[in-house]
Order: structure tokens, then C-alpha cells, then sequence
């Protein structure tokens, strides 16, 4: 989730003149499920109002859609609504195509998305007030759109190079 309230990120100012990032308090944000194509660099998310396991069903299919060919291993956590009962007749149906594979808890080092969100928030986030929700939520699908320009530029940041 890129949350609408500030975080400070290091930055230089001049003595006494440190910046100041106004806040309004509100706990709300852009809330977001991705991918990440090893191969191909190529990024893709979708924004939802909330996370469950019907949101993250929807998700399932959107990726099939979206790679509509070939066998897709998706690397998770070990979230519940990527364990939910809801999804494992999906899950079935889809055996030949699609493939979850879970990280041992508590290693989101492992998690090459857990990378992408940290360049998104210190990208569009530190550092900068937002009045409005709706801003936060443009300016994620601008810096997504932005980098799906420059393939070798995701790879280089945040896929491992053998």
C-alpha cells in the first residue's frame, strides 16, 4: 500500500532550513497488487479498494489475461488471501498455466516486487505532500507507466543478473 501519510527521506538542506512536509493525518492510499516479469522486465499492476481473497482472485485472472500464453510461476508471501479456499478451484483450473510458489516467512529480501514498491514510494512519496488520495493514485500509474518505457532499466534495478 502507498499510504498518503509523508515519510522523510534523507535530503540535504541548509542548516535551519530543514524541509518540512505538511500531513493531514488520514490513513488512506493507493492500495496495490503487482507483478514483476523476470524476463522481459515488464511491470503490472492493479489497484483495488481493498485486499482480500476475491480481490486477489480477480488479480489471477487480470494475469492470465494479461500473459495469455506459456506457464507463469508467481513468487508470493505467505499472505492469507494467497492461501485462501476461494482461489484453489482457480488454482486447479489452472494448474498448466499458473504456478505459486510461497518464500519462507519473513524474507521479503527474497520478494523482486518488494524492490519495485520501495522504488515507487521513494520515487513519488518521500519527501512530497500530497493534498489529495486521487494525486497519489496518478502518480503511481504515471511512475509505473514511466518505467514499463525503459525495460532494461527494471531489470538492471531489481532482477538478479546471472
Amino acid at each position: 500500500m502507498i499510504r498518503d501519510y509523508q515519510a522523510l527521506q534523507c535530503s540535504w538542506f541548509l542548516r535551519g532550513k530543514q524541509r518540512l512536509i505538511p500531513t493531514y493525518g488520514k490513513h488512506q492510499g493507493a492500495k496495490l497488487l503487482g507483478t514483476l516479469n523476470y524476463e522481459t522486465g515488464e511491470v503490472f499492476v492493479v489497484e483495488a479498494e481493498n485486499y482480500d481473497a476475491e480481490v486477489f482472485l480477480e488479480f489471477l485472472k487480470k494475469v492470465l489475461s494479461k500473459y495469455p500464453s506459456g506457464k507463469i510461476v508467481m513468487v508470493l508471501d505467505n499472505a492469507r488471501i494467497h492461501h485462501a479456499k476461494l482461489i484453489q478451484p482457480f488454482l486447479e483450473e489452472n494448474q498448466s498455466r499458473l504456478e505459486l510458489v510461497f518464500l519462507p516467512p519473513y524474507s521479503p529480501d527474497l520478494n523482486l516486487i518488494e524492490g519495485l514498491w520501495k522504488w515507487m514510494k521513494g520515487t513519488i512519496i518521500n519527501n512530497v505532500f500530497y493534498s489529495k488520495v486521487q494525486e497519489i493514485k496518478i502518480n503511481v500509474r504515471k511512475f509505473v507507466e514511466d518505467i514499463n518505457k525503459d525495460a532494461d532499466k527494471i531489470i538492471n534495478r531489481l532482477c538478479v543478473q546471472m
